[in-house]
Formats: C-alpha cells, sequence, structure tokens
C-alpha cells in the first residue's frame, strides 16, 4: 500500500485565518502537522478547530495566509483537487449499495476498472472483509465508522482529515473505535488530522494535539507533556481537573521556587513554573487530584520530610469503584479534588475529618497568577456542555 512517506505529506498552515463579518473564527495561525503523524485540534464548541480543518480540506476559503500539504500550495484549490480526505461524524455511506462498492465508489468514479484487490486490501485493513456484501443499515455504527475510514483511504489521500469521526457512537464502542483507528493510522503511514472536543479521545489517540481556544492555539505537544505541563489554566483544567493555589514566591533553593502559601510553604520545580519568578511574585500553584494523598490529621507525624503539605478537613465523598473522589475544604483552596485509589482505605476518611494534603513537589507546576482561573474553569464547563 502506498504509504504518507512516499508523498511527504507534512502539512503546513502559515497565517491562516477566517473571519465572518465582524466574527473571527480564526486567529492568523502557523501551525505544521509532520508527515505520518496523527494530530488532534481539541477544543469546546466555537473554539475553531473545526474551521481550520475545513480550511485545510477546502470546503471553507481563508481569510488569510496559505495551506501548503508537502510542497504543494493547494489554498486556491477546490476540494476534489486537494490530496485530502474526510470522514464526518455523519457517515455519508450510499444506502443502496453494498459495503464493497461504498468502498469501491471512488476507484470507479476515477474510471479504474480492477478493483477488487484494493477494496479486498481495504476492507481487510478495517476487519470488514466478511461484510462486503452487506448494506450499510446491516452494519453496527463502528462498522459503518470504518467503512467510512475505507472508502476514505482507499484513494491513497496524503491527509486523513476526521471532523469528530466518533461523536455518534455509545461510550464503550468510542473507546473501541479510537484503538481501531490509531491501529488503522499505524499501518497506512497517513497523516491523520482529526478533530474532537473529547480530551481523553485526543489523548488515547494522538501523537501531538493542539489545544484550540478563542480561535488560537493555546498549547501545542505531546499528550503526556500537555498534561504534565499545561501552559495555562485554561489547559491544565480543559485536561483534566487541577486544583490551584495563590502563592508568594519567596526565594529559591537550588533547582526549586520557595513559595509563601498562608502561613506555610510550598515547593516548586522551577522548571515547571511558566509565570516570571521574582521575588515577591504571585504564582499560581497548581496540582492535580490524583497527585494528592490524604492522611488523617491524628496521622501527620507519619508523612515522610520533604513533602509539600497543607491543611483542610473533608467535605464530601464520591465511592467511584476505582478510586474515592475527595472534596477538601482549606484555608488555601476551597474544594481541593483529591482522587484516591481504592486500595487500603482509611475509614476515618469521612466527611468532617480533618487532613493533611501531600505530594511530591516534583509533581506540582506553577502558571502566572495575572490568568482569571475562575474564568478558565467556567469557560471549560460552559462551552463542553454546549
Amino acid at each position: 500500500m502506498t504509504t504518507a512517506q512516499d508523498h511527504g505529506g507534512d502539512v503546513r498552515l502559515s497565517g491562516i485565518s477566517k473571519t465572518y463579518g465582524s466574527f473571527t473564527a480564526v486567529q492568523p495561525l502557523d501551525l505544521t502537522v509532520p508527515q505520518g503523524s496523527f494530530f488532534a485540534l481539541l477544543g469546546a464548541s466555537g473554539c475553531g478547530k473545526t474551521t481550520t480543518l475545513r480550511m485545510i480540506a477546502g470546503l471553507e476559503e481563508p481569510s488569510s495566509g496559505t495551506v501548503h500539504l508537502g510542497d504543494q500550495d493547494v489554498t486556491a484549490l477546490p476540494p476534489y483537487k486537494r490530496p485530502v480526505n474526510t470522514v464526518f461524524q455523519s457517515y455519508a455511506l450510499f444506502p443502496h449499495l453494498d459495503i464493497f462498492e461504498n468502498v469501491a465508489f471512488g476507484l470507479r468514479r476515477r474510471g479504474i476498472k480492477s478493483v477488487k484487490k484494493q477494496v479486498g486490501e481495504m476492507l481487510d485493513l478495517v476487519q470488514l472483509g466478511e461484510q462486503a456484501r452487506k448494506k450499510p443499515h446491516q452494519l453496527s455504527g463502528g462498522q459503518q465508522q470504518r467503512v467510512a475510514v475505507a472508502r476514505a483511504l482507499i484513494n491513497h489521500p496524503k491527509v486523513l482529515l476526521l471532523d469528530e469521526p466518533l461523536g455518534a457512537l455509545d461510550l464503550k464502542l468510542r473507546r473501541q473505535m479510537q484503538l481501531e483507528l490509531k491501529r488503522i493510522q499505524t499501518e497506512v503511514g497517513i497523516t491523520f488530522v482529526h478533530v474532537t472536543h473529547d480530551q481523553e479521545e485526543a489523548m488515547t489517540m494522538a501523537d501531538t494535539v493542539a489545544v484550540m481556544n478563542g480561535g488560537r492555539v493555546e498549547q501545542l505537544g505531546a499528550p503526556a507533556d500537555l498534561y504534565e505541563n499545561p501552559g495555562t489554566t485554561f489547559v491544565a483544567n480543559f485536561l483534566g481537573t487541577s486544583n490551584f493555589i495563590e502563592a508568594e514566591i519567596g526565594g529559591t533553593s537550588g533547582d526549586d521556587i520557595v513559595l509563601k502559601a498562608g502561613d506555610g510553604k510550598l515547593v516548586l520545580p522551577a522548571a515547571r513554573c511558566t509565570a516570571p519568578t521574582t521575588a515577591g511574585g504571585k504564582v499560581l500553584v497548581g496540582i492535580r487530584p490524583e497527585k494528592i494523598s490524604l492522611t488523617h490529621a491524628d496521622d501527620a507525624g507519619q508523612i515522610p520530610e520533604g513533602r509539600n503539605r497543607i491543611t483542610g478537613t473533608i467535605a464530601d465523598s464520591s465511592f467511584i469503584g476505582v478510586s474515592t473522589q475527595y472534596v477538601v475544604d482549606s484555608p488555601l483552596c476551597d474544594s481541593f479534588e483529591v482522587y484516591a485509589q481504592n486500595i487500603e482505605r482509611d475509614g476515618r476518611l469521612t466527611p468532617g475529618a480533618e487532613v493533611v494534603l501531600h505530594w511530591n513537589p516534583a509533581h506540582t507546576f506553577g502558571l502566572d497568577a495575572t490568568q482569571d482561573v475562575e474564568a478558565g474553569v467556567e469557560k471549560v464547563e460552559e462551552d463542553t456542555s454546549a
């Protein structure tokens, strides 16, 4: 099978933007999607991710900038002349054609007579060889999605664009299809650009994720790096949950920043702080809920030295099978969230109990305190519910 390595399938967006009258959907954007990668544009409704995808496809004309696929400037080319295929949430299969003919459609339209071998290879790739003579309505949603992918890939595009492709599937099937799409992308080696509002989907499938917000790329990187080292409160809250404490820079100790927080101190690795590190400056100290340990106040003397710690009172707890989620009220942070694995549960950790929250300083990250955390959280909640 032809692979992206034969094509040179980099996608390069240079200064690309889109405005509709006075509304700017995509701010001027420079973005390179490396050949052969699985790239996700992640963001809430209205952030510009689908508009960006449609400009790559040729379905929207940029207000400024250029789109290159490999060495070819395709900005002025109509969709059918671009070496790109798109898979949408609505699979748009032909109901009157069987699966074989749905997949063969693109080849037949180009006048190719002998299609059996290529269609057979494609159906094997998406593991639907035995369903070739069924009609689309006889297949499950996940199977129909795989037919749509096979139909798009049989034309050997340089780039496959996926616009919320799993949005119509239930949760269990969606998770299966995430792994399936990743397997297919790895096998064919073609550049995949995937638009989604689902952070788990982006992190499961993509090599690189661009988090979009307000028509801009807020942060770009590997999924694990974005999660562990968010650069803004928006990214920290969009990719999972974060707890934030406002602190003041007291000084440095080796490679660490020493912070004043309330009556106590916290330690933050300097390499994980994106805020200015001037003494007396303000920093938002971030910590993920699963990185925190919860110890009853009676056992506080058993906590190892060198850990960041704050005190609080359990306000609420929820048992969710693999873990218990606690909400802790603290003088430094209302509604501090902690996820504790249910390995050995301490029966004293119930609402009203006095506790110490503690964690490894290396798991702490620091952001610019001038960012509006509350606005970031509210924006995420408002948009993801849309």
